[in-house]
């Protein structure tokens, strides 16, 4: 069991970022060329990394902890490791960085909410959509009828 740790932790990660795609959109896996054009230049460096430090003696890595398959001198899992650490962080990040759209997407955000009130920060549309009329500033200092 212990020789399978390494992979157990990597698809724990894959497993607790997967909802990120699935339930709020991130939409990471579905944009394979762009993913790939992210993950490579990630993957490049570090494996290069990895094989200078261990040709150096720097780090090492377990036999007692990876299943000993090696891929140009480093474990199998070490690959993948560059893989899914980036792969989790970038659905993170998408999610982040959408979050108002994807929480409404997902239907957690905008119930109990008023019309015409907004998060603070969100984009309110403004223009002719009620009245017709174009779109005029509010006055600032006097209260709006309800």
């Amino acid at each position: 069991m212990d020789a399978l740790r390494y992979l157990l932790i990597l698809a724990a990660c894959v497993a607790v970022t997967l909802p990120l795609e699935a339930v709020l959109g991130a939409r990471v896996y579905r944009q394979p060329r762009r993913l790939v054009s992210t993950l490579a230049p990630v993957v490049a460096v570090f494996v290069i990394w990895d094989l200078i430090a261990t040709a150096r003696g720097h780090w090492w890595f377990s036999e007692r902890y990876t299943t000993g398959v090696t891929v140009a001198g480093l474990p199998w899992e070490e690959w993948l490791f560059f893989l899914v650490v980036p792969l989790c962080a970038l659905l993170t990040f998408e999610v982040l960085g959408q979050g108002p759209q994807l929480l409404r997407r997902a239907g957690l955000l905008g119930r109990g909410r008023r019309p015409g009130r907004s998060l603070p920060g969100a984009a309110v549309a403004s223009g002719p959509a009620e009245t017709g009329s174009p779109a005029q500033p509010e006055a600032t200092g006097g209260r709006r009828g309800r």
